[in-house]
């Protein structure tokens, strides 16, 4: 996957939940249950046993990432422990964590060790600004910026195979687009080595530094994939295709002779194939019945691990890349491994334990000895009793024109036919992201006080076929709305669903649906919980960040162009269109969002406040696209729970129904 895109996150792609590991190949979903001793104390006690403050869930602990040190004693990895994230390290075997950054204002996350020693390269931006830096942390403590300057966005792109340089990507020459530079592992000297002229995304650079993978974006469902020799400046395309097709380049092999990519070509679903880059020759490397949407080769290529997105939980498996035999991998009742990282030596293999009851857990798996992964990490409050907290499910319903929409359910225990409970149609970000099966202390909060929330994948989401895919283009603000209207009958046909208490919550694009549906569907629902989302898709699509360029074009095909389309804008943008909104709204804005911008926010609620209606507005100052400090999660999920509870459960049909709502459109 191109740095670029990993690193610019653009509107039509899910600010992406991490995904979880699940076999290769389509599946049932797991069954719930977080193992026997979960199950025979529910068996005893009514669930919940007790509701929890929005304090106790934010106790547990976020930790992400991980790096070997060189001589694979300790790893390093990020948390928010201290209410802010930082970067810390630990014994590969377990023990005390040690602080590497002590910041308590902005986030700071790891990047990785130095191969060959035990300095630690971080990075951080400014408030939520998403101008991300990267910088090195000696031996003695001491930080240094790598790439310094104002008003740029670098990235981290890897070592090189020896450990004695690194490469980054900076769009300090050109604010549009990404530069790739060769620093010196040693004396931090550094060199241009792709000058990006065309606009092209960089991606994976070859171990030997000579080749550098180039993506090229067409439309939000086709692109193209080139690999740049950086020696000689020659360009060469290997996806040549017909018709819309997605290419990403996931992987060079070590040697130097190989890269590993992944398309959709052929079928619905993305597989995983290799060029030679001595002969052009391709050959398939693996294929799943879904979308196959990560490779990487451990450092001295004999392992390939492939994460698969199956059914809105993605997993990974690991191969011997000779032969091809599969390495079994752990299997734990509670969760799904993620995010596998094999250290230089390959002896050793970093991943993560996730599930719905379970956040992201750090173990340590020694392949060469064998035996039983260690666990570093303890991540959930103890406070809370993982018996409290609700497993999700599948779920599908045909929407107004038949097609079949997937869903992930979060049930309370306490709702059933005898006490049915309000409900929320939670949608995602993107447009095209996924609602996917995985930990999130605010939907177990919301569930753990009562509320079912069904996080609808509707047309446009990922995960599902570049057909599903393709089926919202420019059609933003009617049929995935009207999906998110079906998806309310839905829950109105559950008989432990109050079918007069449903309301609407999504943050980005999520948001843009919420003010949609509000909106363009007076009457469906009874609130609304609108975070971030864009109001003005003129502004939006307008002030977009500069470092967006390469897929401006591509945003612009998928929502709307506003040099040539602007009434159509006017008429998909809720804001034009407040008005009609006409039951009670909350909205949460991070003052420093580069991608929907805090006027987008202002002007939303300032329109519906002149319509009498209920308005919440909540904004941080210290924010930016996400709520990232515990201080304020607390604050902004509390606030939601307590809105929902004065405006949905709380309030009389009559309260909760809209006044002379105007009939839906």
């Amino acid at each position: 996957m191109s740095v670029a895109s990993r690193t610019a996150l653009t509107l039509s792609i899910a600010v992406s939940l991490s995904l979880g590991l699940a076999a290769c190949q389509q599946s049932p979903a797991p069954s719930p249950g977080t193992g026997t001793e979960a199950k025979t104390a529910a068996e005893t006690v009514a669930r919940p046993s007790r509701q929890y403050d929005i304090e106790e869930f934010v106790e547990s602990t976020g930790v992400g990432g991980a790096s070997f040190s060189a001589d694979e004693s300790r790893i390093l990895f990020s948390s928010n422990k201290s209410g802010v994230w930082n970067a810390y390290t630990m014994p590969a075997q377990g023990g005390e964590w040690t602080a590497v950054t002590n910041s308590d204002t902005d986030n700071i996350y790891s990047e990785a060790f130095f191969p060959n020693d035990d300095r630690v390269l971080v990075s951080r931006d400014q408030g939520g600004n998403e101008l991300d830096h990267l910088y090195v942390i000696e031996a003695d403590g001491s930080e240094r910026d790598l790439t310094p300057g104002e008003n740029l966005k670098a990235g981290f792109m890897g070592f090189g195979h020896d450990g004695q340089s690194f490469f980054v990507i900076s769009n300090e020459r050109d604010p549009r687009f990404f530069d790739v530079y060769r620093y010196d592992a040693d004396d931090y000297e550094r060199e241009l080595v792709y000058r990006n002229e065309a606009g092209y995304e960089p991606g994976e650079i070859s171990p030997d530094g000579r080749w550098l993978a180039l993506g090229e974006t067409h439309t939000t469902n086709d692109s193209d994939l080139h690999v740049v020799e950086l020696a000689t400046g020659e360009v060469t395309k290997v996806s040549e295709h017909e018709g819309q097709a997605q290419f990403a380049a996931e992987a060079f092999s070590p040697d130097g002779a190989w890269l590993y990519y992944t398309a959709n070509d052929r079928g619905e679903f993305a597989g995983l194939r290799r060029v030679n880059l001595a002969t052009w020759a391709h050959e398939p490397v693996r294929s799943a019945d879904w979308d196959i949407v990560d490779a990487a080769l451990s450092h001295d290529g004999t392992y390939l691990a492939v994460a698969t997105n199956v059914d809105g939980s993605t997993g990974v498996q690991l191969f011997e890349t000779a032969t091809g035999e599969e390495v079994a991998l752990p299997d734990f009742p509670a969760g799904e491994v993620r995010n596998l990282r094999v250290s230089r030596s390959e002896d050793k293999l970093a991943f993560y334990l996730n599930g719905d009851r379970q956040p992201n857990d750090l173990y340590v798996l020694d392949l060469a000895a064998g035996g039983e992964p260690k666990q570093l990490t303890t991540s959930l409050n103890p406070a809370i009793d993982p018996a409290d907290l609700v497993d999700s499910r599948v779920v599908r319903f045909d929407s107004f024109d038949g097609m079949p929409i997937p869903n992930i359910l979060w049930k309370p225990h306490q709702a059933n036919a005898d006490n049915p409970v309000p409900a929320l149609v939670w949608v995602h970000g993107g447009p095209g992201g996924q609602t996917t099966r995985a930990h999130s202390p605010l939907i177990q909060y919301l569930a753990n006080h009562g509320y079912v929330v069904l996080g609808i994948n509707n047309r446009g989401s990922s995960g599902y076929g570049k057909t599903f895919f393709a089926a919202d283009d420019g059609k933003h603000g009617r049929e995935p709305l009207w999906d998110t209207v079906e998806a309310k009958k839905y829950l109105q046909s559950l008989d432990y669903v109050d079918d007069d208490r449903i309301g609407i919550i999504g943050g980005s694009y999520g948001g843009y649906m919420v003010l949609s549906a509000l909106a363009f569907q007076p009457g469906e629902f009874k609130v609304g919980v609108n975070i971030f989302g864009v109001s003005n898709w003129l502004r939006t699509l307008e002030s977009i960040p500069p470092y967006w360029e390469s897929f401006r074009e591509a945003l612009y095909q998928e929502i709307g162009n506003p040099e040539t389309q602007r009434d159509f804008l006017i008429e998909t943008s809720p804001l034009f269109h407040a008005d009609k909104i006409n039951v009670p709204l909350m909205v949460l804005q991070g003052a420093n969002d580069p991608r929907v911008i805090k006027p987008e926010s202002d002007d939303i609620v300032a329109a519906v406040e002149k319509n009498g209606v209920p308005v919440e507005y909540v904004v941080f100052d210290d924010e930016g696209h996400g709520f990232s400090k515990k201080k304020n999660q607390i604050e902004g999920y509390g606030r939601i729970l307590a809105f929902l509870d004065t405006h949905l459960k709380t309030a009389t049909p009559a309260d909760a129904s809209p006044a002379d709502a105007a009939p839906a459109e």
